[in-house]
């Protein structure tokens, strides 16, 4: 059993209660940290834009990022995404899950359901 998994999204978020209880029922441990209560810090934002790619990690189809002044949004680069989702959380594509060593997965389809369970098998 590799080291515990970190849940990064918000408890209100459909897909992460979902994750939640799929890694329940797979017996995987973790432990789940919501970005909005518990606050987020830029080097960890800036570690997962590196470990999945920034354009991965910033949704751009939240309210959030609807409700962005143009001028923050217009030419956006990996330092200012990452800057805009440390500074509103809700940016953050969700869940995301750091498996240590086995690196960043971001979102919950079955691509990412493969990278769980290889990680918890390690």
């Amino acid at each position: 059993m590799g080291p515990v998994l970190i849940v990064y999204g918000l408890k209100n978020c459909d897909t992460c209660r979902k994750a939640l209880k799929w890694l329940e029922a797979e017996g995987i441990a973790h432990r789940f940290l919501d970005v909005r209560a518990d606050g987020i810090s830029a080097a960890d934002v800036k570690r997962f834009a590196k470990g999945a790619g920034w354009e991965t990690l910033l949704n751009k189809a939240s309210t959030t990022w609807r409700s962005l002044p143009d001028s923050d949004k217009d030419d956006i680069t990996e330092t200012g995404a990452v800057k805009l989702m440390a500074a509103h959380p809700a940016l953050i594509k969700r869940p995301v899950f750091d498996m240590g060593s086995a690196g960043i997965a971001v979102g919950f389809r079955d691509t990412q359901k493969a990278q769980l369970k290889k990680a918890a098998r390690k």
